[in-house]
C-alpha cells in the first residue's frame, strides 16, 4: 500500500485555505478564489496573477470602480461587483476593530486623527465620540454637516445616540472650513450647554476639539470650561 501526497503548490486555492488557513496563501491565491474561474485561455490561477502585475500596488485594487475592474481581462460585471463588495467588507471589519480597540489616551493623538478625518470638509462637520469607562471609543457618529450660518447642533441630538450605546462620556470634534481653529461665541456657548447637559444624565464631557487642516484647538487645554 503506497499513498500519494501532493505538495502544496500543487493544491488548488481554495483546497490550500483548507488545508493551511487564509492567511498562508499568497495575494495571487486569494484574488483567484474570488475571481472563482478563469477564460477560455488562462486558468484563474495565471489570470489572478496577470491582473496583479497590471497594478502599482495591492493596494490599488481599493481603487477601483466597476467599470474599471471590468476592463480587466476575464472580470464580468458580476465579478466586479463581487470583488468590490468584498474590499469594502474587508474595510469595514477592519475599521471596526481599531475603533474598538482604540483607547483615546490624549488630545493631541485624537487631534491629529480628527484632522485627517474632516480638517479639509469644506463644510462644517461636527462629529461625537462616545467612549466607555475605558476610555474606548464604542462609537463614531457624524451628527450634523452644514454651513457655519446654522447653530453646530442641539445637545439632544447629541446626548440621543450617547444614551442608545452606553456611553460613560463624549468628545465632540468640528472643524472650520475657514481653516481658523480659534473657538467663536457660539462655539463656547454650545460647549457649556452641552457640558451641562451631559452633567444632567450622568455622562461626562471630556473636550472638545475644533479642528482645522494642520491644527485643532481643545477647550479642555486652552479654556477654563473643564
Amino acid at each position: 500500500m503506497y499513498t500519494i501526497q501532493f505538495k502544496e503548490e500543487a493544491l488548488l486555492p481554495r483546497e490550500r485555505l483548507l488545508a493551511v488557513g487564509a492567511e498562508k496563501l499568497s495575494n495571487q491565491e486569494l484574488l483567484a478564489i474570488l475571481i472563482r474561474t478563469g477564460t477560455k485561455n488562462e486558468p484563474v490561477t495565471v489570470l489572478s496573477q496577470h491582473l496583479l502585475q497590471k497594478l502599482d500596488s495591492l493596494a490599488s485594487l481599493r481603487e477601483l470602480s466597476i467599470e474599471e475592474l471590468q476592463s480587466l481581462t476575464g472580470i464580468g460585471r458580476v465579478k466586479a461587483i463581487e470583488i468590490k463588495a468584498m474590499i469594502e467588507l474587508g474595510k469595514r471589519v477592519h475599521q471596526s476593530e481599531l475603533l474598538l480597540e482604540e483607547r483615546v489616551l490624549g488630545s493631541e493623538r485624537l487631534g491629529r486623527k480628527m484632522m485627517a478625518d474632516i480638517g479639509q470638509e469644506k463644510q462644517e462637520h461636527l462629529v461625537a465620540l462616545y467612549l466607555d469607562t475605558q476610555n474606548r471609543i464604542i462609537s463614531q457618529k457624524t451628527i450634523f454637516i452644514g454651513s457655519v450660518n446654522r447653530s453646530i447642533a442641539e445637545p439632544r441630538e447629541i446626548l440621543h445616540y450617547a444614551v442608545k450605546c452606553m456611553a460613560t462620556s463624549i468628545i465632540i470634534v468640528h472643524n472650520h472650513p475657514s481653516g481658523s481653529i480659534d473657538p467663536s461665541r457660539n462655539d463656547i456657548a454650545f460647549t457649556e450647554k452641552l457640558k451641562e447637559s451631559c452633567e444632567t444624565l450622568g455622562l461626562v464631557l471630556l473636550d472638545h476639539l475644533i479642528v482645522g487642516q494642520s491644527a485643532y484647538y481643545s477647550f479642555r487645554e486652552e479654556s477654563e470650561l473643564f
